[in-house]
């Protein structure tokens, strides 16, 4: 976990100043995310993405960014990294399993909602495993008391059923502003998110 402590020490340096929040957590596509104040004005968010990070990173780190953080409520979104990095479907569901525990335990009154692991162009050809992936992480989340999950690969397909270009970024895997906006428009009908 080494490659991320710089900016995992960013990141601290600013939680004094944002707690009691609702915390988007997670890897760069919450970091990019850079319009969130706007693009929920009633909702007092504060961005804890990382860059690069994964599922098992942001258990990881849950300790040191997600706990000083007292967050009213966390909207957390990983999961693609690790499998590009290789890993299997119930390898990334066990890192959201230890996440959940440790919401669980040391968060238990703070409402989830995990936004599941969308299809990128860039990992078209992990379609499968993020589907599998998604569907042993959404049984979890059902078992869980204030937990919920929020499709967020549907509103980026086009009538093909593959990624729609037009909402990533050249590198086929970070989403445009089109692509943020989808995802606005999805969660918003899914407010309050605590």
């Amino acid at each position: 976990m080494i490659w991320y402590e710089d900016e995992v020490h960013q990141l601290e340096a600013k939680l004094s100043a944002n707690t009691n929040r609702v915390v988007f957590y997670g890897s760069s596509s919450i970091r990019l995310w850079n319009t969130l104040a706007r693009d929920f004005p009633e909702l007092d968010t504060f961005n804890l993405g990382f860059g690069g990070s994964t599922l098992a990173a942001c258990a990881w780190y849950v300790d040191r960014l997600l706990l000083p953080a007292k967050p009213r409520s966390v909207v957390f979104y990983a999961g693609d990294n690790d499998l590009g990095d290789g890993r299997n479907p119930e390898e990334v569901f066990l890192f959201f399993y230890a996440f959940a525990q440790k919401m669980r335990l040391h968060l238990p009154d703070v409402p989830l909602t995990f936004l599941t692991i969308k299809i990128s162009p860039t990992r078209w050809n992990l379609a499968d495993p993020i589907r599998q992936t998604n569907r042993l992480i959404r049984h979890c989340v059902e078992q869980l008391p204030n937990a919920r999950t929020i499709d967020t690969t549907t509103p980026l397909l086009g009538m093909d059923g593959r990624p729609r270009r037009e909402f990533f970024q050249n590198d086929g895997l970070h989403l445009t502003p089109a692509g943020y906006e989808a995802w606005r428009n999805t969660l918003r009908q899914h407010l309050p998110l605590c």
